[in-house]
């Protein structure tokens, strides 16, 4: 609504009365800077009971003329328009973010300014394209990211973890006591789980004011160091897989993600003689809300080639409900779309994309795997998948292919057409990302999703490069 240019409460007043309006109505007056504005004690009280807004609309102000702020009104009416709309208009592009965010601070509705541009709803697959490089410290590679649901970056490079606020302007270093951390977990904005293949114990990092509020570790049969080999969560728990020191034993801890106190122990494997199946710890966890199981993966080269396993344990119980060991075309990368109930692998030969139906997992027999690609490729010596990187965000997957990015999505077919099983068919379709001259270069190696943006980073760059919507943001 445009303000009005006045501060005098008798024209106010006048104004008021000539539109129908009592002083005793909803509507509500406020002069910034010198600039009236009108709105609804309904619109203001959307701000939230902590905002400054609500203290607007429950002012005890009586007959003393509009409130007054000493701020730009030119910022009031882009946050003014964000309450009406729950979306910032168009023109607040014109403004610089950190105006924005400063704004949003003193009025305490930053959290609706974070809503309104890193909503994760707001991410648009089909429409991204690279908008910013996000430089890091120092010279070592990106090695691990961590992401929150509303875009908060957190990037390992050597021993050290570089953290990008929501908005990706303001970025701190802290420095750990791992020479290289391999994996990395996001439990909050400002705290993160970190581990490595090479260093004992897993650690809670207090990311804001750099020192370790926990150190969590696994008790092994031989009394050895414990390695981390993998980090997941749910919302309750964190799931670590850990390796002892002497390589001879193996297991995953369930831990409270609020305490960090263990809960229950599982997949612990004690290797004898040549088992190499059992030799093999989970290095990728994923937890899968809808079956309320955990995803466990690990693979590693063997006599025969690459071998690897995956199994989905119900951490309730402590039993694996469904488990595959992998024997031809094994996984280079794999994962798991609770959206698209599937999973799904790149193969380390063919470097093809597979998936396997969740919904099927009673029926599934010895190799489940339906290739989405070329299915001669499988035998390749060639090993074509090497690198690969393969994770699954909302209702599509992504894949790298050395320095492109696939994405594959589940194409609607008729409901009537089913297969033996009684369910409905399924075709994926894949699609290259952003524009020309956003693909290419070095071979990407990490992938991550947080908000509304992708981040990747690529072989022997010392940066982020951060895509989203070509129709949103600044």
């Amino acid at each position: 609504m445009p303000p009005f240019a006045t501060t005098l409460s008798s024209q106010n007043d006048h104004f008021n009365r000539s539109r129908g309006i009592s002083p005793q109505s909803d509507v509500i007056t406020i002069d910034v800077g010198g600039q009236l504005f009108q709105t609804t004690k309904q619109t203001l009280a959307l701000a939230g009971s902590k905002s400054l807004f609500f203290q607007f609309a429950h002012s005890t102000q009586v007959g003393l003329g509009p409130q007054f702020i000493d701020r730009d009104p030119e910022l009031f009416s882009i946050l003014l328009s964000l309450l009406r709309t729950g979306n910032l208009p168009s023109k607040a592009k014109a403004f610089d973010l950190e105006d924005l965010i400063a704004e949003s601070k003193f009025y305490n509705i930053e959290s609706l300014l974070i809503n309104s541009l890193s909503n994760p709803s707001l991410f648009d697959a089909f429409n991204l394209e690279k908008s910013l490089t996000l430089p890091l410290n120092g010279r070592d590679f990106a090695s691990a990211m961590a992401t929150t649901s509303f875009g908060t970056l957190h990037v390992a490079h050597g021993s050290k973890i570089t953290s990008f606020d929501w908005a990706l302007r303001r970025k701190s270093t802290i420095l750990t006591q791992f020479t290289a951390i391999d994996s990395l977990l996001a439990i909050s904005p400002t705290i993160a789980a970190a581990g490595a293949t090479d260093f004992s114990g897993m650690q809670i990092l207090d990311l804001e004011k750099g020192f370790v509020r926990e150190t969590l570790c696994w008790e092994n049969v031989t009394r050895s160091s414990s390695t981390v080999q993998a980090i997941g969560s749910s919302p309750d728990f964190l799931f670590t897989s850990f390796e002892s020191g002497r390589r001879n034993s193996n297991s995953i801890m369930v831990y409270d993600l609020q305490s960090f106190s263990p809960v229950t122990e599982i997949a612990h494997c004690e290797i004898y003689g040549a088992e190499l199946d059992s030799a093999i710890p989970a290095t990728k966890l994923k937890w899968v809300e809808s079956y309320k199981v955990v995803m466990a993966s690990g693979s590693h080269s063997g006599p025969s080639g690459m071998l690897g396993n995956v199994k989905l344990w119900d951490i309730r119980s402590g039993n694996v409900i469904w488990e595959l060991k992998e024997r031809v075309d094994c996984f280079s990368d794999i994962t798991v779309s609770d959206s698209l109930s599937a999973i799904f692998k790149v193969g380390v030969n063919s470097g093809e994309v597979f998936y396997t139906d969740l919904r099927k997992l009673g029926d599934m027999d010895s190799n489940p795997w339906i290739c989405l690609g070329d299915k001669r490729k499988m035998l390749n010596v060639k090993k074509e998948g090497v690198g690969c990187k393969i994770e699954a965000h909302g209702n599509q997957v992504f894949c790298s292919k050395g320095g492109d990015v696939e994405l594959w999505s589940e194409v609607a077919m008729n409901s009537s057409k089913k297969s033996e099983d009684g369910l409905p068919d399924r075709v994926f379709r894949r699609n290259l990302m952003g524009r020309a001259k956003d693909m290419g270069g070095s071979r990407i190696t990490n992938l991550a999703f947080g908000g509304s943006k992708m981040f990747l980073t690529r072989k022997d760059q010392y940066s982020v490069e951060v895509w989203q919507s070509s129709s949103r943001g600044f």
